[in-house]
């Protein structure tokens, strides 16, 4: 079920004969966690959170975000308490339209206690109502992802975000659709995820409405505050919008000639993946020193840096790519993060390979020849398992794209890319993880695949063998290869440090 409204949603669930708060049933509370190793207190159990309606109200300036989030979950057992992952100020508290009681617990728990138990199956209703200033919160050993900034703001981070602008079930693995209404000064923009349904002016401020009616993990959920220049139209009945800070200087004609071909790559992606899993598409260029792109879904958001001095293309086929891998088809857990990952980097390979400027092949053993075997951290860091330390290291990426070249040479090109295309269907608006990635290759090519995928993702030693032997190795595009490593490399150092 993919609901459009928050009334929809509500209309859509099933009806049950239990009432949605259970008098006399004995619950347990939902734990603090999700269950994910890498990230113990991430995400929440006891409940499956299906939609969230947002209404905010922001001041640029103060940074002053006053929110009502209205959230449609169901129990996932009998509930007679449950957490959601949130920072900022509480004011009240309701389920099911009666006031609960709620208390902090850790660093972004909001623990919440409602006047009965919730009884396992049914839908039920939370509403937070808070106040506060979001740039003031700091969590320990993570990066602030809301970036006050002159006359708005940002909320962009991986994997932690939503805490600082919503409560939430801040995991992928609980999946939701999202509502959300942002009402601002007058000639300031605000742009979100999904479709903007309308706006509305009154008294001197603008509402922007932006609906995503398909499922979203709550980390590729984004806001961009400010004074911006937007673009719209629409591209074969997708809506298209990029928006860009109009201090990004002489970096701005580079962002805007390679963010405005998002059709384009959208359209080569969707010749090798599979039909476009969402409803419109675009990009945001901000330039606030981030240091990073992220796949925000439907909306992905570029540092400047990117485009300082030239063009890059690459990095909009990277975020574009993850529209398929990373947010149509999230991960279950952390640890598998390569399959995002691994997934958008061989995306820019298949682009370089399409531009002659150097097969997927040869950028894969390119890699693989210049990295040498006794490399500190690189060839020990396996990115089927790469630690949260090292989530967003080099060899999640390159030796993420070498699998899948490792994977290309040894079942042909036919059955390769007919794996990535049952998998960005089968797979669509889900949840997976590595096991099923493999079991679905096997399946494909018809024997075991077992030892490449452990040489490849798990072993921590440099493989033997290159990723492509050298008989797939062109040479019209030999002289153009090594720039385009170049310019992977010089793209990690700048985003993650040295190898």
């Amino acid at each position: 079920m993919l609901a459009k409204t928050l009334t929809s949603v509500l209309l859509a669930l099933p009806l049950v004969a239990a009432p949605a708060q259970a008098a006399g049933v004995r619950g347990t509370p939902g734990a603090p966690g999700i269950g994910d190793a890498y990230f113990p207190d991430y995400g929440n159990g006891g409940y499956d959170a299906r939609h969230y309606s947002l209404r905010l109200d922001y001041q640029p300036g103060a940074d002053l975000l006053k929110g009502r989030a209205t959230i449609v979950a169901t129990a996932t057992q009998h509930l007679s308490r449950f957490n959601l992952d949130f920072l900022l100020a509480v004011q009240e508290v309701k389920v099911n339209g009666r006031a609960a009681a709620f208390a902090r617990t850790g660093t972004h728990e909001l623990e919440i206690t409602p006047g009965r138990t919730l009884a396992k199956g049914v839908p039920f209703t939370v509403e937070v109502a808070y106040a506060d200033t979001p740039s003031a919160h700091d969590v320990p050993g993570v990066v602030k992802p809301w970036v006050k900034r002159a006359g708005g703001a940002l909320a962009l981070g991986q994997p932690e975000v939503a805490w600082w602008w919503f409560p939430s079930n801040d995991h992928p693995l609980d999946k939701a659709t999202y509502d959300i209404a942002v009402t601002v000064p007058q000639g300031t923009e605000a742009i979100s995820n999904g479709v903007l349904t309308g706006t509305r002016t009154r008294e001197g401020r603008t509402t922007y409405r932006w609906r995503m009616d398909k499922p979203m993990a709550s980390y590729l959920a984004t806001l961009f505050v400010g004074d911006l220049e937007v673009r719209q139209r629409t591209h074969r009945g997708l809506p298209v919008l990029t928006a860009y800070d109009p201090t990004l200087g002489p970096r701005e004609r580079f962002a805007k000639d390679s963010v405005e071909r998002t059709p384009e790559v959208v359209g080569h992606l969707a010749s090798l993946f599979g039909r476009y899993p969402f409803g419109s598409m675009g990009g945001s260029v901000v330039n606030e020193n981030v240091g990073f792109a992220l796949e925000t879904q439907t909306q992905p958001v570029y540092d400047s840096v990117f485009f300082d001095g030239a063009t890059d293309v690459g990095v909009v086929v990277h975020e574009n790519a993850h529209q398929w891998f990373g947010d149509s088809v999230a991960l279950k857990r952390w640890k598998d993060i390569w399959l995002n990952e691994g997934f958008a980097t061989y995306a820019e390979w298949l682009w370089s390979e399409k531009q002659g400027t150097g097969t997927a092949a040869e950028l894969a053993n390119g890699l693989y020849d210049e990295i040498p075997a006794d490399h500190p951290r690189f060839w020990m860091r396996v990115p089927g398992d790469p630690t949260p330390a090292f989530l967003f290291y080099a060899s999640v990426y390159w030796r993420g794209g070498m699998t899948l070249q490792a994977l290309r040479s040894e079942v042909g090109d036919a059955v390769f890319f007919d794996i990535l295309r049952t998998w960005a269907r089968i797979k669509q608006h889900g949840n997976a993880d590595t096991g099923e990635f493999v079991s679905l290759a096997e399946r494909k090519a018809g024997r075991q695949l077992d030892a490449l995928f452990q040489t490849w993702l798990y072993t921590p030693a440099k493989p033997a063998e290159r990723p492509a032997p050298d008989t797939l190795v062109s040479t019209r595009s030999q002289s153009a290869g090594p720039n385009f490593l170049e310019s992977h490399k010089k793209t990690h150092e700048r985003l993650h440090g040295p190898l």
